[in-house]
Order: structure tokens, then C-alpha cells, then sequence
């Protein structure tokens, strides 16, 4: 991976992937991909509820991922559950591929699909999670 277009934070989480894996029994599923490319995610995510006076918080308390696909696509999907782990449903819906992309120290922008698919995983598990939850 000699591709100098790569921020070191993009290259650390390529080499060192944060959270990789599969949750057993896990709250809620996200799968996506691109067929033109050919990258694909499935992540899974534990969520917690809490009764804070009245007002039920629910919060990632687990993430993990398995992603097929280039640096950018591992590295956008390790760096994804940093973002996510511990945040409110609500607030980890929020997470834009901006957001992937700014905290790697940015992208080639023919890579920016890679944090797209990264953020629309994290919403189909969001989405399934409160699927069965109801």
C-alpha cells in the first residue's frame, strides 16, 4: 500500500483495523455494498437502553465489522465504529460520509464511496435494530 493520496490515519487503519468481527446475536445488521466496485460491509451493533427519567436512551455499546474491499473501505469502516460506539441511535444516524472522511484526515475523492457505504451500513443496522425493537 504505497499510495501516497493516503492520510497516515487512513494507513493505520488499514494495517491496525479497529473492531473488526461479528457480534453473536447481535441488536441489529447492516449490509451493504457496491456492485461497481465491489466492496462490501456487514456490521453488527449491541444496543443498550437506559430509563433516564422517563426518557428511553439507546446506545451503541458494541460494534464490529466485516468488510471485503480496498484500504479505503477497511479503513473507513474501522474508523466508523470509533465514531458510532457509544453514541445515542439518534446522534450515530447523524454520522455523514463527511465525517468518516474528516476524522481519516480525508480521502482521494475516488475513494469518498468507501465512507458512504461505511455510513449507510451503520443506518441499515440502526434501521433493523428498530425493526425488532418495536
Amino acid at each position: 500500500m504505497a499510495d501516497s493520496s493516503y492520510s497516515q490515519k487512513v494507513i493505520d487503519h488499514f494495517t491496525h483495523p479497529r473492531n473488526v468481527g461479528e457480534i453473536k446475536n447481535p441488536d441489529g445488521v447492516g449490509e451493504v455494498g457496491n456492485p461497481m466496485c465491489g466492496d462490501t460491509m456487514r456490521l453488527t451493533i449491541r444496543v443498550d437502553s437506559s430509563d433516564d427519567g422517563g426518557q428511553i436512551r439507546e446506545k451503541i455499546s458494541d460494534i464490529k465489522f466485516k468488510t471485503f474491499g480496498c484500504a479505503a473501505a477497511i479503513a473507513t469502516s474501522s474508523v466508523l465504529t470509533e465514531l458510532a460506539k457509544g453514541k445515542e441511535l439518534n446522534d450515530a444516524e447523524k454520522i455523514t460520509r463527511q465525517d468518516i472522511a474528516d476524522e481519516l484526515g480525508g480521502l482521494p475523492e475516488i475513494k469518498m464511496h468507501c465512507s458512504n457505504l461505511a455510513a449507510d451500513a451503520l443506518r441499515e443496522a440502526i434501521k433493523d435494530y428498530r425493526s425488532k425493537a418495536r
